[in-house]
Formats: C-alpha cells, structure tokens, sequence
C-alpha cells in the first residue's frame, strides 16, 4: 500500500470562534468526527492531529489519533494550514518517514465520511498525473453576479461582460476548507496545496460548511442530526468526483 498520512490541523486560539476545533456538536467535540472519519476509512498509516494546545492534544489522543506538538509560532493568526503540514512533513522525515501522499483534514469539517475519504483519493489514483486533489464545493450565489458600489454609493455589476443568465456562466467551483490530498513531493516544492496539477473532489456545500463564526456553528448543529445520527453507518453521502 502506498504509505500516506492524515494531518489534522487544530490550534486553540481561534478568534472569531474561540475554541472551535472543540466545541461540541451532539455531544462531542468537533475534532471527533473528522478523526473517527479518517481512522474509520481505512486509508491512512497514521492520523496525526497538530496542535499547541494541550487540551486539544489530550482530546485528540483520546479519539485515537497521534498528536504532533505544534511550534508556537505556527499557531498565530496568520500562520497557514500549508505551513503546519510542512512542520509536520519535516518531522516525519527527521523520524525517517515520508509518505507519498498526506490528506491535510481541517478540524472542522464535521461533516466529512470515511467515503469521502477513500473517494477523494481514487480521484487521485485515476489521475495520474495530479498532485493536489481539493474538496470543493459549488458556489451558492454565482459570484459572477457580483455587485459593488460605485463613487456616489450606488450598486452596479462588478463584471458587467459576466451578467448573463445562469445557464451561460462558467462552472465555477471554490475550495471548501474540508480536504486535500497532497502528493507530498511536489508539495514540499512549491509549499502550497494549490500546485500546478490541481483536480476537485465536489462536496455538496451543506456538508463543507466554513466553521469560523457564532452563525456557522449554530448552523452545524441544527443541520449535525441530519448528518451524523447513523448517516456514517447506513448511508452513503451523495459527493461525487469533479
């Protein structure tokens, strides 16, 4: 099997959100689901949870994951996820290992199954030739569509050559913030996950939901019974392969 590797970002010192990465949703705290997701799918030789924070850490041993002590100065506001994967890619390496391919899983995608998992990187294997597969999500207003205010406060069309009916605009997609499969060398290359040779994984958008404010969090769990109530059990999530 080719060797690869989960890496669950989870700092303490959300802002807008303070403790996100485990508040409770049913019960349990958010980095349980996408951890049980990961070891439940069977992909991985290692799900390793990075954090500074040591109530996260003791958590995410708890749900079975490793947990790789996160320096401090990649637990700031403006450190990156490429950058913690990178951390935790350098260390691996120091301990003799490096995977062919990690999956970078953010915290809070709660939402995420053990299917899309091990889907996302069939995407993978039948792209050959791709570095980079991206959960993805369609856009819920066509962001073409965009209005801005001009000098006398009034709104117009940002692209006004854009301003056609939905049927004749582009296919255009976003990066959801749940997933990415990375083949670790061309990762390390070019320190990002948007590489030259990028492929989608869709998600539908209410299962990708961005967890950084009071409002999405109230969303998650109003809409978590219809998610995780037995649906990694008996049913299977309608993504499929973009």
């Amino acid at each position: 099997m080719t060797d690869r590797v989960a890496i669950i970002p989870a700092r303490g010192g959300s802002k807008r959100l303070p403790r996100k990465n485990i508040l409770p949703v049913m019960g349990r705290p958010m980095l349980h689901y996408p951890v049980k997701a990961a070891l439940d799918s069977g992909c991985f030789d290692r799900v390793i949870v990075s954090s500074e924070d040591e109530e996260i850490r003791r958590i995410a041993i708890g749900e079975g994951a490793q947990v790789m002590d996160r320096p401090v100065h990649l637990a700031q506001d403006r450190s990156t996820v490429a950058q913690v994967c990178l951390d935790v890619l350098a260390r691996l390496a120091e301990q003799g290992t490096k995977p062919d391919w990690f999956c970078c899983i953010y915290a809070t995608a709660v939402f995420i199954t053990p299917d899309d998992l091990c889907s996302s990187f069939a995407v993978a294997e039948k792209n050959t030739r791709a570095d980079c597969v991206m959960g993805v999500s369609d856009f819920n207003l066509q962001p073409l569509q965009a209005l801005e205010r001009d000098g006398n406060g009034f709104l117009k069309p940002r692209w006004q050559e854009c301003m056609l009916q939905s049927q004749f605009h582009p296919d255009l997609v976003a990066g959801n913030g749940t997933i990415c499969w990375c083949r670790t060398e061309p990762f390390l290359q070019q320190k990002s996950f948007y590489t030259d040779r990028m492929v989608g994984y869709k998600i539908p958008w209410i299962r990708a939901i961005d967890l950084d404010t009071h409002e999405d969090y109230d969303i998650a769990c109003r809409i978590a019974p219809l998610f995780l109530e037995g649906a990694r059990a008996d049913r299977r999530q309608d993504a499929d392969n973009y």
